[in-house]
């Protein structure tokens, strides 16, 4: 067997089968940020911007997401998510939204894809909320922060 997880003796993508590994609770935590001009993020903070309430709606867009997640990244399993809490403080400093999300499940796998894909997409739904007064804004620095459970054992990013 290849030393891969992703690949069989052939070479060949694969999905891992996780069919004998017991289920354990596990946890990720995920952020990233969405930088922006100081007109933007004021306008953004006073619920000012042309498409409505945009924390909202990317709340509930990243929540989706991370349930989705086996449909957009391919060999992901399907989890049966037992949470998904997702936060946006806004950085005055830096002029930009901060996102944390993070995501539980009791089962074989580890749930970082979901917690990342959470992030991702709820820092997406804000830039395309936004686009219209805002072609500058950035995506940036989304990243795993922490994981629990599972074999590997926990991860906290420095």
């Amino acid at each position: 067997m290849s030393e891969l997880s992703h690949l069989d003796d052939a070479g060949q993508v694969r999905m891992v089968d996780v069919g004998d590994k017991p289920a354990t609770e596990r946890l990720a935590l995920a952020e990233g940020y969405v930088y922006m001009k100081p007109e933007t993020l004021k306008l953004l903070t006073a619920n000012e911007l042309p498409k409505g309430n945009v924390l909202t709606t990317a709340h509930i867009a990243g929540v989706l997401a991370a349930k989705r997640t086996d449909q957009l990244i391919p060999l992901c399993h399907s989890l049966p998510l037992s949470g998904v809490d997702i936060e946006f403080a806004i950085d005055g400093i830096r002029s930009a939204v901060h996102i944390k999300a993070q995501c539980r499940v009791c089962s074989q796998t580890g749930v970082e894809m979901e917690a990342l894909t959470a992030v991702s997409v709820a820092a997406l739904t804000i830039y395309d909320m936004c686009k219209a007064v805002d072609k500058h804004m950035r995506i940036d620095g989304i990243r795993l922060l922490k994981k629990t459970g599972g074999k590997s054992g926990d991860f906290h990013a420095g």
